[in-house]
């Protein structure tokens, strides 16, 4: 099971990938958790306090694997041994992964780590026998079309407000350009989901689940602790989401 989740900045979305990660972990599955957020909050959410070295500041890595002379990089650097290399085991035990940043603002130097990043994602989605987790940014530039393709669900999360629906709607159309075909949606911080099921049905995305608002929260985030380990209304709808995903995609991934 590949899923990778995306959405409008603080709508919830690591929120939910974290403490999906930790059920998925709890019912028998190899988890690995990808942060791809350039944020970088997914190992809080996780409950991971010592988090791993971002992968992009593996510079001599990077280099090894995708530098080549005069500013060329490779585009198909070998990755499959990053995962181990450069991530670590969180509770329950859930693998974590951290990409980093890259300055795409920058001169050609940065080209290697951009190509490293695309290349491991691409493995871990199309390769990799863990069910895998990815905490995405805004928008897909992480997906290309091979690794679109071996992805089970784009899930957005949303919330109520309008700049949220054309966040998931300019992601739809972003995917379908490169053959993501299966797109669900989790409306989050709402007892009343009818306005935004009503748009969603619009543009033709199916309701996942919803998630109401929940202090408890707000209160795993100021405490430092995982949604999962302070409980709540929130946590409850996400456990009702992760089976309706393990019912969907099978259970080929559990130990």
């Amino acid at each position: 099971m590949k899923i990778a989740i995306s959405g409008k900045g603080g709508v919830g979305k690591t929120t939910l990938a974290g403490t999906l990660a930790r059920l998925f972990a709890r019912d028998g599955y190899n988890v690995l958790a990808i942060d791809a957020d350039p944020s970088m909050n997914l190992g809080s959410s996780l409950g991971i306090k010592q988090l791993p070295k971002p992968v992009t500041e593996h510079r001599d890595l990077v280099q090894e694997r995708a530098g080549m002379p005069m500013g060329m990089f490779k585009l198909n650097p070998k990755v499959d041994d990053v995962v181990q290399m450069c991530g670590c085991a969180g509770p329950d035990n859930v693998k974590l992964v951290v990409m980093g940043t890259v300055d795409t603002g920058g001169s050609g130097c940065m080209c290697p780590a951009n190509a490293f990043v695309k290349a491991l994602i691409r493995h871990v989605i199309t390769r990799e026998k863990d069910l895998v987790i990815m905490d995405m940014e805004a928008g897909i530039e992480h997906l290309g079309r091979g690794t679109a393709r071996g992805v089970d669900a784009m899930i957005a999360v949303v919330e109520p407000g309008m700049r949220s629906i054309e966040t998931v709607e300019r992601i739809k159309k972003l995917g379908q350009e490169i053959g993501i075909t299966n797109y669900l949606a989790v409306i989050n911080k709402t007892n009343d989901p009818g306005p935004i099921k009503e748009k969603l049905d619009a543009i033709g995305i199916p309701i996942l689940g919803t998630i109401p608002y929940d202090r408890n929260l707000v209160e795993a985030d100021l405490t430092g602790r995982a949604p999962i380990d302070v409980g709540g209304p929130a946590v409850e709808a996400i456990k009702k989401i992760q089976k309706r995903l393990e019912d969907m995609f099978g259970q080929e991934t559990k130990i």
